[in-house]
């Protein structure tokens, strides 16, 4: 396909300009053969919405299933191909097999050399009812790799755990996928835009801590209603979130039974809420919920492979990990509203935010802003290091001589290779409520110490100081007389963080 007639995205399509062009290059790519993509992310992100209008830009056949029976699902099928041909009578598939047959069929090269984009949206569904299907497409794609083909076929889902067997280990389409796409929520800084609220960076910085980068809770579930400012966040929070009235309100709860490989749901949520209330590693989760460390093994893999959890490394401890509420809505839930259900059903919001502040700040914000911080070096915050980036993460220094622990809320380090020692580029601690001082700065000074008496290369470690509640007066009086840290010091507020003014730095 000629780079003129290469579809650019609407204007209607928010975003996702990445994804767009990756879906954009899998469907124009010059190759005479069939070629598969798996497209997945969880429910709400707008994937049928990108689908969609990639399907409309390119003439292709769209198929949304939906939970029904094999009989029906085939009889769906068959009625939407024929209406995509322009057959006056329904098509009649007596097996999956016949209408997979047919369907690559019509990308035979013979009537055109354009690509047929086929776009099979909430594919876990039919895959459930007849199992068979991914080996008879896996035949279909096998085939035509030898033959001549247009098609180019996109498997969709929400199902994380589903969508993510279809190309592991053993699996039939093992292999054969030219793409692999994840839609993931909005970024922060986009989520801001989203939300309207990109120059109130407080409130931007809340909202994305409860509802995260969803796009359908804006719109769909909200029709709109965003609150006009940080005075207005407590109404609004009240009025939507921990309404019994709103959808979002039981969202958390759907989020978590709409997984396939969710049985126990009830193991599950005890299992959440025990990483929302701070126990984050292993033994801490089986210690909350009574049971033993190799109990919860498969609890944990499946909200992995659902997207809902994640397991991040200590990048200075070998071995240890923490695990971290991936969607910001199920950790509200499981850090404020799961506690308070009932009263919460009975109409009492006001009672119970007001209740919550404390809760709020250090199990919801707090560790929501580490996340935002760690995204932000990842992201424009790169430009502000004097080195290559290397693994941006967290972890836990620990200082022999002083005895105690510092936790590093965002480091960025170097994995040496063949002479060369692992290096530190960047030591920060993230604070939401408390305003950060000299003394936060000492102790990362320190952790820095004592990485450098452990063979680490220290020599541009800088030092970074995020805070959304400000800095004190005389951290910046130290800031101000300059020269005294010759690798220098950052400091990240919120509005360096959605893109104001360049940070405050110590030379």
């Amino acid at each position: 396909m000629s780079s003129r007639t290469r579809p650019t995205k609407p204007t209607h399509v928010f975003d996702r300009s990445v994804e767009w062009d990756a879906l954009d290059a899998f469907v124009s790519r010059p190759l005479p053969h069939a070629m598969l993509g798996i497209v997945s992310g969880r429910r709400r992100m707008g994937k049928t919405y990108l689908l969609r209008a990639l399907v409309e830009q390119q003439g292709g056949f769209y198929f949304g299933a939906t939970a029904a029976t094999e009989v029906e699902s085939l009889r769906q099928f068959a009625a939407a191909l024929a209406d995509h041909v322009g057959s006056p009578v329904p098509f009649s598939f007596a097996t999956w097999d016949d209408a997979i047959s047919y369907l690559f069929g019509l990308a035979s090269p013979r009537s055109s050399q354009a690509p047929l984009l086929v776009v099979i949206d909430e594919f876990p569904y039919l895959a459930k009812t007849a199992p068979e299907l991914p080996s008879i497409i896996q035949r279909e794609v096998d085939r035509f790799q030898v033959e001549q083909s247009r098609m180019r076929l996109l498997l969709c889902g929400s199902a994380m755990s589903v969508m993510g067997g279809l190309l592991a280990s053993t699996a039939p389409l093992r292999g054969r996928a030219q793409l692999e796409l994840v839609v993931r929520p909005f970024g922060y800084r986009a989520a801001a835009e989203f939300w309207g609220v990109a120059d109130d960076p407080a409130l931007a910085a809340r909202l994305h801590a409860v509802v995260g980068g969803t796009p359908a809770y804006r719109r769909q579930f909200l029709a709109d209603d965003v609150p006009a400012g940080l005075e207005e966040f407590d109404d609004w929070i009240c009025r939507t979130v921990l309404s019994p009235f709103s959808p979002l309100f039981r969202e958390a709860r759907y989020l978590l039974a709409e997984e396939a490989d969710i049985r126990d749901t009830a193991l599950y949520h005890s299992v959440l809420a025990a990483v929302a209330q701070g126990n984050s590693t292993r033994g801490g989760i089986a210690g909350y919920i009574g049971r033993k460390s190799v109990d919860i093994s498969h609890p944990l893999h499946v909200l992995e492979d659902s997207h809902l959890l994640a397991r991040e490394a200590d990048v200075f401890r070998a071995g240890k990990s923490q695990y971290r509420i991936t969607e910001p809505l199920i950790n509200f839930y499981e850090a404020v509203m799961r506690p308070a259900w009932a009263r919460l059903e009975s109409g009492q919001a006001r009672e119970v935010w007001a209740q919550s502040a404390e809760r709020f700040a250090a199990q919801v914000a707090g560790p929501h802003f580490e996340t935002v911080c760690r995204e932000y070096i990842l992201g424009p915050g790169r430009a502000l290091l004097r080195s290559s980036l290397g693994e941006v993460g967290g972890g836990v220094v620990t200082d022999p001589v002083a005895r105690r622990q510092t936790q590093i809320d965002v480091a960025v380090v170097e994995p040496g290779s063949g002479g060369s020692k692992q290096a530190v580029h960047l030591l920060g601690e993230a604070k939401w409520g408390t305003v950060m001082g000299l003394s936060h700065l000492e102790r990362l000074a320190r952790a820095r110490e004592v990485l450098t008496a452990r063979g680490m290369d220290t020599s541009r470690c800088q030092l970074a100081c995020f805070s959304a509640a400000g800095f004190s007066d005389s951290l910046r009086r130290e800031m101000s007389r300059g020269a005294q840290d010759e690798d220098g010091v950052l400091l990240l507020g919120l509005d360096e963080l959605y893109g104001g003014a360049f940070p405050a730095r110590l030379h």
